[in-house]
């Protein structure tokens, strides 16, 4: 991997851990739980896209299979909360 590359890495995770640190912020102080929910959201992405900069890093595809599942997992709790928060049940 060439020094520009692995430096581009680099500081790509570093801001990554600053999104997640904002967002983990919003989880723990958000004013409602709308706000909770899409920070969660948006932490599932951060991860997402962590684990992206990882298969290109170590030059992987198991990590690529990581994201797609954190991606499915992602959205079904997404909608999951969203159904819950909307109508107070999940299941009808």
């Amino acid at each position: 991997m060439s020094p520009l590359l692995s430096g581009a890495v680099a500081v790509t995770l570093g801001l990554y851990a600053v999104a997640m640190l904002l967002a983990l912020v919003r989880v723990l102080r958000g004013p409602r739980a709308q706000d909770r929910v899409l920070a969660l959201d948006f932490m599932f992405i951060v991860v997402l896209l962590v684990m992206m900069v990882l298969a290109i890093r170590y030059d992987s595809r198991m990590y690529f299979e990581g994201a797609l599942l954190i991606a499915l997992f992602g959205f079904v709790g997404s909608f999951a909360m969203a159904k819950f928060l909307l109508r107070g049940e999940v299941i009808e």
